[in-house]
């Protein structure tokens, strides 16, 4: 089932016309939306479900530099500042928290990958450093295992998805940005081969500037309009415990279960690299593209499988015409069933490693539906094929962390404004140029 979220009241009636229109309501979309509005602009955002209903309300609620591919480190950087500051900005509670990610290990390949991209990060001045053996352990008191090492980043951090985005989404709304609920783009009108309208269930809103940051859906939208958009997902588990005493602050993660404090008592609890790639029509066109990162992830417990996704969902197969319902209205939230065995597992192995945590129970479980670029790197970006239309998507399992600073950097190259980090590695163009698309960390 989906995991609870806080609520978002929807304005009543579209507006006729906006200065953008941003189609998509999870955390990168709402951040662009408040950021665009604090530039002067008026902004329409729709959102086929609800505000944070999909993987921004499914993640494990990480807030990190750790492990990041080196081209994300900037916006990183600059998300981080962001998040430390955002409550006081729109006066309410964003439930970020500093507190710390710890990774720790009992295999010496981690250890060397984890060497490798500190090296790499200190040139970033970003202040993780390696744990040795006496330290990891030192630095997860009452464990049973025992570690070889780990690596430390005090200054990451650790947020609520079922509240960041709608307090977010509330404090756009206070800037004058409209909120569409139940509102799915069918489509985008063109004037003189630009963007000239966006096509809603709900009515038509005029506008010159577009941003889809439409997550898993958005390679089928992009389809719709002649783009294309390489894109592919992977299904997640992950779950919420009772209340249970405090083992870690922040976030841990172990070879056997990953855990992060919440602010309710309990922990979410999920296995690091866990994964279920289903195959689908979309998968299928792109597999090409995917298989370096797939080769890559196996190791890690993606595995693959034929499911329900091959009929419906983000990657089925859509064609629709803007006055009849799309695949965005049939399945307003995507809702993947949880994988009970990820569940018990992960349950087992924190237990046996904690037993303070004895008795601990799962409180709800869900399902996540991972939308990946071929490199792991997100897209943020205009497409010249079409000028007004800009993309925000493919955060592949690491876009909740980043989403305000990757709202920023969207609301700056809507407006034309200087970025706030250079946009070349997130760029469109990359995906369909032949330009080597290298996997990035896992």
């Amino acid at each position: 089932m989906s995991p609870p979220v806080d609520q978002v009241q929807s304005d009543p009636k579209l507006p006729e016309a906006a200065d953008v229109v941003v189609i998509g309501g999870g955390i990168a979309g709402v951040s662009a939306a408040w950021h665009l509005a604090g530039k002067g602009h008026s902004v329409a955002l729709i959102e086929k479900g609800v505000i944070a209903g999909e993987q921004s309300s499914r993640n494990w609620g990480w807030c990190r530099q750790q492990n990041r591919d080196e081209r994300e480190l900037p916006l990183i950087k600059y998300s981080l500042d962001l998040w430390g500051r955002l409550s006081e900005e729109i006066g309410a509670d964003v439930s970020f928290r500093r507190t710390g990610l710890i990774y720790t290990t009992d295999q010496q390949s981690d250890l060397d990958e984890w060497e490798e991209w500190s090296n790499l990060a200190r040139e970033y001045q970003v202040h993780s450093r390696m744990l040795t053996a006496e330290e990891a352990n030192a630095l997860t008191p009452g464990c049973t295992k025992k570690w070889i090492g780990g690596v430390h980043s005090p200054t990451d951090g650790r947020a609520e998805p079922s509240k960041a985005a709608p307090a977010l989404a509330e404090a756009a709304r206070r800037r004058g940005v409209t909120i569409h609920q139940g509102c799915a783009a069918r489509g985008l009108e063109t004037k003189g081969g630009r963007v000239s309208a966006v096509v809603t269930e709900k009515g038509t809103i005029r506008t010159q500037a577009v941003l889809l940051a439409g997550g898993a859906w958005s390679s089928m939208f992009c389809r719709s309009l002649g783009i294309d958009l390489p894109q592919a997902g992977a299904r997640s588990t992950a779950f919420s415990t009772t209340e249970a005493p405090e083992v870690t602050a922040g976030g841990l993660s172990t070879p056997g279960f990953v855990i992060r404090r919440r602010l309710d008592g309990g922990y979410t609890v999920s296995i690091r690299g866990r994964g279920l790639v289903e195959l689908t029509p979309q998968g299928l066109r792109y597999a090409r593209k995917f298989w370096p990162a797939f080769q890559k992830r196996r190791a890690g417990g993606v595995k693959i499988s034929i499911g329900r996704s091959f009929l419906e969902g983000p990657e089925a197969l859509g064609r629709w015409s803007a006055d009849k319902p799309t695949p965005f209205e049939r399945i307003r939230v995507f809702d993947p069933a949880p994988d009970t065995g990820t569940v018990d597992e992960a349950l087992k192995q924190l237990v046996e490693a904690y037993p303070a945590l004895a008795g601990i129970k799962m409180k709800n479980a869900w399902g996540g539906w991972i939308d990946f670029m071929p490199d792991a790197v997100p897209v943020i970006s205009p497409v010249e094929k079409l000028p007004g239309l800009t993309l925000s998507t493919g955060f592949s399992g690491h876009g909740f962390g980043i989403g305000p600073g990757a709202g920023r950097l969207a609301a700056d190259l809507v407006a034309g404004d200087a970025p706030i980090v250079d946009p070349t590695p997130f760029r469109y163009k990359r995906l369909i140029d032949g330009s080597p698309l290298p996997p990035g960390p896992m």
